[in-house]
């Protein structure tokens, strides 16, 4: 089976943080988890992942001013119903996938989604056998179509919600695959 996904994080360069994830399976289950781990103040001073990404996860958001009215700190207390520990998440998506041996992972633009994934289980040796070694990345495909990512159908909302770029990624397979079995 396949299971198309999305995740949401926090990249420095040289680290990833984990913020959510959203699956859709083949046969149309969804999954749609959040961490309750990520480094709050980090994400709370990145303004684009406030924006974007957070705009979506409910939260509480606090913010104190020092004596010059700047924001001195600035926190989020994550409180969407999706939070879990990434333990937590981890046996989620195996309990997902359950015993399927032949399961398919695809994801747009995949290299940090793996990683995102991967690193739930702990090392990537640590992946349990339903979750491959490696996500299938639907810009291949979009690539081996002779397309530019602008000719996809447009996703209409949703942006930057890990279980709506998911659901797209849904539609952006179909329409390659269909595309390229011609």
């Amino acid at each position: 089976m396949k299971y198309f996904y999305d995740t949401e994080f926090l990249e420095d360069g040289k680290t990833i943080d984990f913020i959510s994830i959203g699956i859709v399976a083949e046969d149309g289950r969804t999954l749609y988890r959040v961490s309750n781990e990520f480094d709050t103040r980090r994400v709370a001073r990145h303004d684009w992942l406030m924006r974007n990404v957070l705009s979506s996860i409910d939260h509480d958001q606090f913010i104190t001013y020092d004596f010059k009215g700047k924001p001195a700190v600035r926190d989020i207390y994550v409180t969407d119903k999706a939070a879990r520990s990434k333990d937590q998440i981890a046996r989620d998506i195996a309990d997902f996938v359950g015993g399927d041996r032949d399961a398919e992972f695809w994801a747009w633009y995949s290299a940090y989604d793996h990683v995102c994934l991967a690193q739930l289980f702990g090392r990537m040796i640590d992946l349990p056998n339903m979750i491959p070694m490696f996500t299938n990345d639907i810009r291949t495909l979009v690539a081996l179509a002779g397309m530019q990512p602008n000719q996809l159908p447009k996703q209409p909302a949703g942006h930057h919600n890990a279980l709506a770029d998911a659901q797209q990624n849904v539609v952006r397979y179909n329409y390659l695959m269909e595309i390229l079995s011609k």
